[in-house]
């Protein structure tokens, strides 16, 4: 990750430049116009994705954010990059942490897809973070198999990050998977060898929760289409209680996010004082449940 801040005022005006309001998806998301994912967020041989302090950064707080990317869920990179994303960093620097590094990635389906997992970097800098999420590949995929490949996010934090928060804080980061499925139940290391060049060990999502809960605090932010609890919903209840959060607006996931950022980080003392952001909106969470 670099040295950059995130500055709403720099990021307002390339987007407007770049059109991310009035573009559709597919001329945004690149990948989408050649029909395969960006050659940097493969994860076939990596070894690390790493959050490092630096003389900007001196506290980063490492984040990561798994993005449903099948066919129901390709709208919410798409929001993001128009709104979303200016909302959720402005307000995690405005609510007293300056130095969060976000990391993204692309989760999809490891039975089905092509490209069930693509990988960005952790950056802080507003046009980095705008460059890693439009190169992710909106692949729009999936199956009838009952479920998506979260369990990747869980899998690539435990064994592929290393973070300076962890190693010499001893302090959790954050990871966030969204999406309106549940879990499949399953990894093998078939499929791990050919996601990231190497695997000999077949996970259950139990495991690799448990490997991810070591060095970050795991949630999911669950879209449901109704007021009726869905069978996703009772899954994801089962697997993280109060850390499943379930939602019908996909509008307020920044501020879902930004929330628990906030509010984990004051609890704990860590909060590093509040840093003045201008042009961030707060909707608040009305229409957010805790299942």
């Amino acid at each position: 990750m670099g040295g950059t801040r995130y500055d709403l005022g720099a990021r307002d005006s390339r987007a407007k430049k770049a059109g991310y309001g009035f573009k559709s998806a597919s001329e945004i998301f690149v990948q989408n116009q050649i029909g395969v994912a960006h050659e940097s967020m493969n994860p076939n041989g990596i070894t690390f994705r790493e959050a490092r302090d630096s003389e900007v950064h001196p506290n980063t707080v490492p984040i990561i954010l798994g993005l449903d990317v099948t066919g129901s869920m390709g709208h919410i990179p798409h929001e993001l990059i128009k709104e979303g994303l200016p909302k959720l960093m402005g307000g995690i620097i405005q609510g007293g942490l300056p130095d969060p590094a976000l990391l993204f990635l692309g989760i999809g389906d490891h039975e089905c897809d092509r490209f069930p997992l693509q990988v960005g970097q952790f950056e802080s800098g507003d046009e980095e973070l705008d460059m890693w999420l439009t190169r992710t590949y909106i692949e729009g995929g999936g199956g009838g198999n009952a479920g998506e490949s979260y369990l990747l996010a869980w899998y690539f934090a435990a064994f592929h990050t290393k973070t300076d928060a962890f190693e010499k804080r001893g302090q959790k980061g954050l990871l966030f998977t969204v999406g309106d499925e549940p879990n499949l139940p399953t990894l093998p290391a078939s499929a791990i060898k050919e996601i990231m060049g190497q695997g000999q060990q077949t996970y259950t999502h139990l495991e690799l929760l448990k490997a991810a809960q070591e060095r970050y605090e795991v949630y999911h932010i669950s879209l449901k289409y109704s007021d009726q609890p869905s069978q996703a919903d009772t899954e994801w209840k089962e697997l993280l209680g109060q850390n499943c959060l379930s939602i019908q607006d996909h509008k307020e996931i920044p501020n879902i996010i930004k929330k628990i950022i906030c509010d984990k980080h004051k609890s704990s003392g860590l909060g590093l004082g509040t840093i003045p952001v201008s042009n961030t909106n707060d909707t608040g969470l009305d229409n957010i449940q805790m299942l």
